[in-house]
């Protein structure tokens, strides 16, 4: 590379330009000109559409990163508001059941059948469970 730049240093030195009508009308040096803009032109061309390729690519990478995130919060967002419902399903049975607690006569009524205690002149009668009585047939056998 060297030797052919010192060559074409030399060449440049030696050779004078022509500047006369003859040169400036010749129409192989306006066809060499016009070749060169053409190449140069497409090159430029070439350049602006892989930059534009990239460009696209990049974007169209960033949405669908950004679809995923949007879809993954979405499933977040509706396993949160079943959370949420279920919550505030049961905030509304446990409200119930404080107001109902806040009654005598249900505690009363609760105390009976859950400690089996009775008022006076109640008898109370006990049936005996579907498990209950599996087991007691298991033992007579």
């Amino acid at each position: 590379m060297g030797r052919r730049n010192v060559q074409e240093e030399l060449h440049n030195q030696n050779v004078q330009p022509l500047n006369n009508d003859y040169v400036r009308s010749n129409p192989q040096a306006r066809a060499q000109m016009k070749a060169k803009i053409a190449v140069r032109r497409r090159r430029r061309m070439a350049v602006f559409f892989i930059l534009a390729t990239v460009a696209i690519v990049v974007l169209v990478k960033a949405n669908m990163v950004q679809h995923e995130r949007l879809a993954a919060k979405e499933e977040a967002k509706v396993a949160a508001t079943e959370l949420l419902d279920e919550a505030l399903n049961k905030q509304e049975l446990l409200n119930l059941q404080i107001a109902k607690l806040e009654d005598d006569e249900y505690i009363a009524k609760l105390a009976r059948k859950e400690f089996f205690l009775s008022d006076e002149g109640e008898i109370i009668f006990t049936i005996p469970n579907k498990s209950e009585k599996d087991n007691d047939e298991k033992d007579e056998d």
